[in-house]
């Protein structure tokens, strides 16, 4: 295994107490599970670790990383849907607790979003939850900037259509504060 220089275990170092909760948060936005999303978030960071000359030389390290928690959470969901449809019996995820004001808004979409296909997902949580450009979305994602416009336009109206009226007035703004 390639290992850092020493010279960049520093950077590295700064770039994990800058990012990880960031991609932790991400992370739980794909999978709704916070201690799959740390696990996610901690192979993600292991990964850029063994990585980190190319993650270096990356436009940008961030998107790099984003990309690699998408991957990771592509793949746990996958084999969630595998385990589920080896089982008969119906599975059921831990219920969530979310402190907050409005816990039920926070509920819904949450569930909403678990709904969404994953890409959507994906792009809807980096462009509005955590504020990211289209280009930032694009590259983390490792698709076009066509391509985030018309899923996060996709993703929204999914939200629309299955919270009803308003996806974006308090319900989404109480996650993107659960999620901050």
């Amino acid at each position: 295994m390639d290992v850092p220089a020493a010279l960049d275990e520093d950077a590295f170092r700064a770039f994990f107490e800058r990012h990880h909760a960031e991609l932790a948060r991400f992370a739980w936005m794909l999978v709704g599970e916070r201690t799959a999303a740390e696990d996610i978030a901690a192979d993600a960071m292991l990964a850029v670790w063994r990585q980190w000359d190319q993650a270096r030389r990356a436009r940008s390290q961030i998107a790099y990383a984003r990309g690699i928690v998408a991957n990771l959470a592509k793949t746990r969901i996958r084999a969630a849907v595998r385990e589920r449809r080896r089982n008969t019996l119906f599975w059921q995820k831990p219920t969530e607790t979310a402190d907050g004001p409005d816990t039920a808004a926070v509920i819904d979409v949450r569930a909403a979003l678990d709904r969404l296909p994953l890409r959507r997902r994906a792009c809807v949580v980096l462009r509005h939850s955590l504020g990211l450009s289209e280009r930032e979305t694009a590259d983390a994602l490792g698709i076009s900037v066509g391509t985030v416009k018309s899923q996060t336009s996709k993703g929204l109206a999914d939200l629309r259509r299955l919270l009803g009226p308003a996806p974006d007035g308090p319900a989404w703004a109480q996650v993107t504060k659960e999620v901050a």
